[in-house]
């Protein structure tokens, strides 16, 4: 949530961010509307309420016809309070709705445009050539299927489509991959969680997904609880409605959950293998510290995903992601793309996001430090997506012959093992 403060001081920039996220301009004037009409209820309930006390005063010196007629207007005045109260709370509400429509305040420097609007910072690594080795590289579903190691039409009888299991090797490769993004979150300095997936609504709004992306999140009303889409939501809520030592920060934990995504949106996309599916695994970063910090943070985030990204040998571009792209938390995002070798390009595998202080906005999450108590600032990454990092290493590592060799900072976890072999 932005702060109010912002839209009477400032609502320029308020109009500027929303442009530049293709949102309705017209809703900070609409709100500034609002905000004076909460402030009017409130002067008017106030005012009430000190002629209240005041003649609750007068009443206990008052005799005779003078006290009738005072308690006469006490009884009226305490409808009038009641009604006026009636009107804060509604004005108040009214005001609370529009302000949690609004995205964050979009980051200086950021790139405008939309999801098609792709801004390359660096480009890491050199696609193999496989014309030169003398074959044309297979895609992920048919390299998993020739280890026996993804089942996508079982997965689709059991669950639906854009479901699968993954087994043998490549669900061994899973687990390698879930030790070394453990070992890596720690080295990097992460305090390692395991969150609930399920939350309550206040977690999954608190944190901006029931906004834009509503249409993507799976709710179980029986429960009134979401399946997270991320770790980002637990590990933003786990300090909600807390006071945190600002000699503490920066927090940051490293979660490993399930993510559930519905995928609404994305009817006809990547229905081929497991790139775009409805649950996969992941690990997550997340960071609290103090939002004159968060800047510096951001490119601490990108630079542990570039390392463990180069550290697998891929391939990958790193970008700037445009204004109209960011998502409602996001003041500044980055992705990084890994190269795909049958689709010829490089697709989204991590993010990361700086919310500055939205997020904890909306949580109720502060910071205590010497200027007093103040909202934090937070931010997320993604260390490994599990299904779209064996994505890469099948369609990067794969030979010829249909094996894939496996990354050397893997073999630990693989007793050794380093290549993938055919078993069908």
């Amino acid at each position: 949530m932005l702060d109010a403060k912002l839209l009477r001081t400032d609502p320029d920039r308020i109009r500027r961010s929303q442009a530049m996220r293709g949102d309705s301009v017209e809703l900070v004037d609409e709100t500034i509307v609002a905000d004076q009409a909460r402030r009017d209820a409130i002067a008017a309930f106030e005012s009430l309420r000190a002629e209240q006390k005041q003649l609750g005063a007068q009443v206990a010196k008052a005799q005779g016809d003078e006290k009738t007629a005072l308690l006469a207007r006490t009884k009226a005045l305490s409808d009038d309070v009641k009604a006026a109260q009636g009107s804060v709370d509604e004005a108040e509400a009214t005001f609370t709705a529009l302000m949690e429509r609004f995205g964050n305040i979009v980051g200086d420097g950021v790139p405008t445009g939309g999801e098609d609007d792709l801004y390359v910072m660096e480009t890491n690594g050199t696609p193999r050539d496989f014309a030169a080795e003398g074959f044309t590289p297979r895609d992920h579903q048919e390299i998993g299927e020739l280890l026996d190691g993804i089942d996508i039409p079982r997965g689709t009888k059991v669950s639906g489509s854009r479901f699968y299991f993954l087994k043998g090797q490549v669900a061994r490769l899973e687990f390698a991959l879930i030790q070394y993004a453990l070992d890596k979150a720690l080295e990097f300095g992460f305090t390692p969680m395991i969150p609930p997936t399920l939350v309550k609504p206040s977690a999954m709004d608190g944190t901006g997904f029931l906004g834009q992306a509503a249409q993507d999140v799976y709710y179980l009303p029986a429960d009134d609880l979401y399946l997270v889409g991320t770790a980002e939501v637990p590990l933003a809520a786990y300090h909600s409605d807390e006071i945190i030592d600002a000699s503490q920060l920066p927090l940051n934990y490293a979660g490993f959950s399930p993510a559930f995504r519905r995928e609404a949106g994305s009817y006809g996309k990547d229905t081929r293998g497991i790139f775009r599916v409805h649950w996969f695994d992941k690990f997550e970063m997340f960071v609290y510290c103090r939002p004159e910090e968060a800047a510096a943070q951001h490119e601490r985030l990108l630079g542990f995903e570039k390392e463990f990204i180069a550290s697998l040998g891929i391939p990958f571009q790193v970008l700037d992601v445009a204004s109209g792209d960011l998502g409602l938390s996001a003041a500044r995002k980055y992705d990084c793309y890994g190269w795909v070798p049958s689709q010829g390009k490089y697709r989204e595998i991590t993010s990361t996001s700086n919310c500055t202080e939205f997020q904890a906005r909306r949580l109720g999450i502060r910071m205590r430090d010497a200027d007093g108590v103040r909202p934090l600032a937070t931010l997320n990454g993604t260390l490994c997506a599990m299904a779209r990092m064996i994505i890469v290493i099948l369609e990067n590592n794969q030979q010829a012959d249909g094996s894939v060799t496996v990354p050397e900072a893997l073999w630990p976890y693989l007793g050794g093992l380093k290549v993938l072999t055919p078993v069908v």
